[in-house]
């Protein structure tokens, strides 16, 4: 892949973009560099208009808003994102060392020690996006990442689903995935339990990084899909006893046989040498939740403040009009609630601080509801300011949010300026 320089470019004067990383279907990826901190990041480059037109929308809002909530020393983190008018720039962890397929192409097969440290690292992951109720359901060697420290990195969430995707049968329904990994009850389409697809998943790159081939594969989708229904692959020679058992249980075409990810951590070649699975430290902004109230977003609660894929609708009041109920700033928390006590100020409303909920009421002389505005930190720079008030024939409210609220909206609201060269 030739390189494309972007040297000297630098992204809401904040981050220096640097030479291209790769290339995807959907975006560019660009190593850069923290212009205030000297930290080194990735930078996804979306254009908005080639998403739209490519059907890529609801995957990037639903990789959003997971890798919002998931923080897991073994899953790519989510810095921030920002918006211009035409792209949407995600700002990530640098995985300096590259894909774990390049990995496995270098040495042409791992050996069963070095593929164990990978797959512990893998299946914890796992573990900890099906405990928060997301599945990945496109594992695979492309979006399994390596840092500058040999630690594996699983990327790409736009083809993950959630829990409440889940159908009243207790299944999903979504045909989703890559070919040579995709699990047999995928292509059954009858229904699929996220997790166990995703432990076939598993199954197939820890067959690959330790045979050097993948356990499935023909040019012919048809004939690979056969082979994937019916199981059909070859251990190579090389493969111990204790890997082809696990392989064997990985691998199963039946789910509800197939073994399970607690299983894994009992399997005897995944504990071969003693392994206790890492503690995720709990981050900052998680500590600090607990210590303030303010609610971190979860996986979906992104979504549910975006209108289709205008993402820069998170930063700025895209209409200049009409009732905007929320919005994206850089205030503190506690600032906000401040600002709001001071506009209201004067006025017949009252404002009072709710107790574990990170926002505060606004009541009218008797104590009528007029009014909520929430807090939610959405990154360590950034929180979403939501504003709940009753209906349309409130008087006093509509009042409130024309002359006070919606003037203070506006200038709390966060608007990037557009990329500028040095």
């Amino acid at each position: 892949m030739a390189e494309e320089s972007q040297n000297g470019v630098v992204l809401f004067e904040k981050y220096e973009i640097g030479k291209l990383l790769g290339v995807g279907a959907s975006a560019k990826v660009y190593h850069a560099t923290n212009i205030k901190t000297g930290k080194r990041v990735a930078v996804k480059v979306m254009n908005k208009r080639k998403l739209i037109n490519g059907g890529f929308s609801a995957n990037i809002e639903r990789e959003i808003s997971i890798l919002s909530s998931l923080h897991h020393p073994n899953i790519i983190n989510l810095f921030e994102v920002l918006a211009s008018k035409t792209k949407i720039y995600f700002i990530v962890e640098l995985a300096s060392a590259g894909e774990l397929f390049e990995e496995v192409a270098k040495q042409d097969k791992l050996t069963e020690e070095h593929a164990r440290k990978y797959f512990r690292q893998l299946i914890s992951a796992v573990k900890h996006c099906h405990s928060h109720g997301v599945f990945h359901r496109d594992l695979k060697l492309d979006n399994l990442l390596l840092d500058e420290n040999d630690n594996l990195k699983v990327t790409d969430f736009g083809l993950s689903a959630v829990k409440n995707q889940i159908r009243p049968d207790g299944l999903l329904h979504t045909v989703c995935g890559t070919p040579s990994y995709v699990a047999p009850e995928i292509l059954a389409k009858k229904g699929y339990n996220g997790a166990k697809a995703d432990v076939w998943s598993c199954g197939v790159v820890l067959f690959a990084i330790t045979a050097g081939y993948l356990p499935f594969n023909d040019y012919n989708i048809t004939v690979l899909y056969r082979k994937i229904y019916r199981g059909q692959f070859r251990f190579p020679k090389w493969v111990s006893c204790d890997l082809k058992n696990l392989l064997s249980r990985l691998l199963d075409t039946n789910p509800e046989t197939r073994i399970s990810i607690d299983e894994i951590l009992e399997d005897p070649w995944f504990n071969s040498g003693g392994y206790k699975l890492d503690r995720v430290l709990v981050k900052e902004q998680e500590l600090e939740e607990s210590r303030t109230g303010f609610k971190t977003l979860n996986a979906f609660d992104l979504i549910s403040f975006s209108t289709g894929l205008d993402i820069s609708g998170l930063f700025e009041d895209q209409n200049g009009s009409g009732l905007a109920e929320w919005v994206v700033s850089r205030d503190t928390p506690e600032r906000i609630l401040e600002r709001v006590e001071e506009v209201v100020k004067g006025t017949t409303v009252v404002v009072t601080k709710m107790k574990n909920c990170g926002g505060a009421k606004l009541e009218g002389q008797e104590g009528n509801l007029i009014g909520v505005v929430l807090v939610y930190r959405l990154t360590d720079e950034y929180v979403v300011v939501e504003m709940k008030k009753r209906g349309k024939g409130d008087e006093l409210g509509t009042k409130l949010w024309k002359n006070k609220l919606r003037p203070l909206f506006v200038e709390l609201a966060h608007k990037p300026e557009e990329p500028v060269s040095r």
